[in-house]
């Protein structure tokens, strides 16, 4: 029974792979945006911006939409938008009026896939028979990181050896791996998240109960926690390698990301022997560790490991609190996880706010920003002492 949705399980994989895709291929190529197409950094680097807020929007619709139309439909139709963005990318700005145009486009596309991809894989996998629900829930989510960082290193090698003014075929070659991953859904068996005889919760149930506001909360604070570093990572390999802009925009964020997905794996492999909720209240501690390191430590080389640290000690938070939330609220279904991902997303969007806030009011000291964040992993470390009280969560081992 388990062994026949290991294909569903690997698709799912991927599919994280293809959001990697989506969200870090674009960024690679401001530069070379505006020196083609004449186009400001200014309006190119709205782009990331109006990708996350769509990708917000479908998380809300998604809420309400998916169970109609089913699983299968929604993560075929997912893969599609990711494909014909990326390829629209490679082509639109040459043929519009406008190029920035063009380029609205292929992220109005893409991002409709990003959105329904972050809604879709982590129920899809829950349902599957599995051991260990946290603990796959875990590795799925260490394929994001993977692929942030196959990304940058391919799509740089590319770049390198081929030559960046022939971009548009690597958009076009990166389009193929939603496009396959799209038909292997077409195929693969989805388990059911609910019974026939369950129903699921609606969204207005969800809401009334105290159990789902913690879940919401944890999950907030698993984003804000994240993101307050991570938007910051080439800042601080910049200065803690003395190396140039461009390959502190590599290092960092690949430093943040190879550490994350490790945590992830790690706790895929030994997540049988820890009772979820006890590892994360570590990871909580362990993340406010590293961002008061980074923000009291007067070596840039401190700041640069202290993000290294970050990103291990967020990386269970995200998967952890879907896997928290699925075994505390049994029938909170798709509603749930589309809520759930809205909340994270909008916690991606407040943590680094924050620290940007603080630290132009210091005069630009991105140290007093992090000291102002400790604030988010102790609202992290309050929200699972909340959840642990109202103790809704699976039997402790």
């Amino acid at each position: 029974m388990k062994n026949q949705y290991k294909g569903t399980i690997y698709a799912c994989f991927v599919g994280y792979v293809v959001q990697a895709i989506i969200n870090n291929f674009a960024p690679l190529l401001f530069l070379t945006f505006r020196d083609t197409y004449g186009v400001p950094l200014s309006k190119i680097t709205f782009l990331v911006t109006f990708n996350f807020l769509l990708q917000l929007t479908v998380d809300l619709i998604a809420a309400v939409v998916i169970d109609k139309i089913g699983y299968r439909v929604a993560a075929v139709a997912a893969h599609v938008f990711a494909a014909i963005g990326l390829v629209s990318m490679a082509f639109l700005p040459g043929i519009t009026a406008d190029p920035f145009t063009g380029l609205m486009i292929s992220v109005v596309i893409y991002a409709l896939g990003g959105g329904l991809l972050e809604v879709l894989i982590s129920p899809i996998v829950e349902a599957c028979p599995t051991d260990n629900k946290e603990a796959a829930m875990s590795l799925l989510h260490s394929f994001y990181c993977w692929g942030h960082v196959g990304v940058v290193l391919l799509s740089t090698l590319f770049f390198v050896t081929v030559g960046i003014e022939r971009w548009r075929l690597l958009a076009i070659l990166w389009a193929v791996v939603p496009l396959v991953n799209g038909i292997v859904f077409l195929v693969v068996p989805l388990a059911k998240l609910l019974s026939d005889e369950e129903k699921g919760m609606s969204i207005k149930e969800l809401v009334s109960g105290k159990a789902f506001w913690i879940f919401v909360l944890l999950m907030f604070c698993a984003g804000s926690c994240e993101q307050a570093v991570s938007q910051w990572a080439s800042a601080f390999a910049e200065k803690g390698l003395n190396i140039s802009k461009t390959m502190g925009d590599l290092a960092g964020p690949m430093l943040f990301a190879i550490c994350m997905g490790t945590a992830r794996v790690l706790y895929s492999k030994i997540g049988e022997k820890i009772h979820l909720r006890a590892a994360m209240v570590f990871c909580g501690l362990l993340c406010l560790g590293s961002y008061l390191l980074i923000s009291l430590s007067p070596l840039p080389l401190f700041g640069l490991i202290g993000c290294g640290i970050c990103g291990f000690s967020v990386g269970l938070l995200w998967p952890g609190t879907f896997s928290l939330a699925s075994a505390g609220l049994p029938r909170g279904g798709t509603a749930m996880f589309a809520l759930l991902a809205l909340a994270g997303d909008l916690g991606c969007s407040m943590g680094p706010t924050l620290v940007g806030r603080v630290s132009a009011a210091a005069g630009d000291d991105l140290r007093k920003g992090i000291l102002v964040a400790v604030v988010l992993p102790m609202m992290l470390l309050t929200a699972l002492w909340m959840n642990k009280r109202v103790g809704r969560e699976r039997p402790e081992r």
